[in-house]
């Protein structure tokens, strides 16, 4: 797999909460922390993402937001 984006994490799907459209899925990264992802049900099922599958976090964007507790 070769692409663009500069940001790709793999790790291994731990949780798949299908909807009414879209999924959320969960992704556990191998240091243990945890990435959620919402796509369309035909991209997850397309993607064939169950629990327990290796599968990447792929991340683009031209913005990124930062938060702090307060």
């Amino acid at each position: 797999m070769k692409i663009s984006a500069r940001n790709c994490l793999k790790g291994t799907v731990k949780k798949v909460v299908k909807g009414a459209v879209n999924s959320e899925i969960t992704i556990e990264l191998n240091g243990g922390e945890q990435i959620c992802s919402i796509i369309t049900n035909e991209s997850a099922e397309g993607l064939g993402l169950r629990e327990g599958k290796d599968a990447y976090a792929v991340i683009k964007a031209s913005n990124v937001m930062m938060g702090v507790e307060h």
